[in-house]
């Protein structure tokens, strides 16, 4: 595989993808621990943040030069960017999934594939199929450490997905809501019964699960540009990633994550498998799950009530 440089090299950049796949499963894994379905348009909001959070920094920043004051503006877009996607996340949980809870597990899924195609097919007639280029906020010239190069975008999404993930695992252990969260994932009609609003923890788990999926879309949309489609890839291997950590366990998605991005990422230079084909890792990855151990590596198995 070569010198260490180059093991710390591929170690970098597999850190910086997984953080990436850890905050997109995040919304996964949240919403399936109380709701047991995969909201499966959840990569469609990503596409959204990252839509609402290029035209808000554009807007912002004007002619402003590199420096302190852009990144400013940047951080505002992304804060724009995540309430807007948290509130595209409780419409789409009010007007449709909420209707369809009592309904078969098959009904909510369907709804959410029917959701992910009308959201990508609107942004393509709103804003166009063509791509759009998010401009960095800062000159992103990488700096060279030891022999291993590290460019300002990897220490962004590195402090950035550390800070989120960090503060939400603290919000869910350490706050009355996210007490209730907890209560609310256990048994609905329990936490109801102990005077939970449970219609309220479900809002608010689709919110910070679609606000976490805006900051990804923004940190994916910095290299690889903005369009239509850009969520469908990335959702369906942040779900896998899900899936792999224990779907519905917090620390799970994180390490599922965190997981999946060094696997590909060394799968691609240790393995020798071709760029094209590396999304065929994760997926592999899934089937291996799914056969050895289908609740996930922090997961519980569940057994069906009769």
């Amino acid at each position: 595989m070569g010198s260490i440089s180059e093991v710390f090299q591929h170690l970098l950049n597999g850190l910086t993808l997984g953080g990436i796949y850890a905050l997109i499963a995040l919304g996964y894994t949240m919403v399936y621990g109380i709701l047991k379905f995969i909201n499966f348009a959840h990569g469609e909001i990503l596409m959204v943040g990252a839509y609402v959070g290029m035209f808000a920094f554009d807007f912002l920043r004007g002619d402003m030069p590199y420096g302190p004051l852009m990144l400013v503006v940047f951080f505002i877009a992304m804060i724009i960017a995540m309430i807007i996607s948290a509130v595209l996340g409780m419409a789409i949980e009010k007007i449709a999934y909420k209707p369809l809870r009592k309904a078969t597990r098959l009904a909510p899924l369907l709804s959410a594939i029917g959701v992910s195609f009308i959201l990508s097919n609107l942004a393509a007639y709103i804003w166009g199929t063509k791509s759009r280029k998010f401009d960095y906020p800062f000159d992103n010239t990488a700096y060279n450490i030891g022999g291993v190069a590290i460019t300002p975008h990897q220490i962004l999404i590195l402090v950035v997905s550390m800070i989120l993930m960090i503060g939400l695992k603290l919000y869910i252990d350490k706050t009355r809501m996210g007490k209730a969260m907890r209560a609310t994932s256990l048994d609905q009609d329990v936490a109801a019964l102990m005077g939970i609003d449970v219609n309220k923890v479900i809002s608010l788990t689709f919110a910070i699960g679609s606000g976490l999926a805006a900051t990804a879309g923004i940190l994916v949309a910095l290299d690889f540009k903005v369009y239509p489609t850009m969520g469908a890839m990335a959702g369906l291997k942040a779900f896998v990633a899900a899936v792999v950590g224990g779907i519905g366990n917090i620390t799970g998605a994180m390490v599922g994550g965190i997981l999946l991005g060094l696997l590909e990422t060394f799968g691609v230079a240790v393995l020798g498998i071709p760029q094209g084909l590396k999304d065929t890792i994760a997926f592999g990855i899934l089937i291996i799950i799914l056969l050895v151990k289908p609740e996930g590596l922090l997961g519980k198995a569940e057994r069906e009530k009769v």
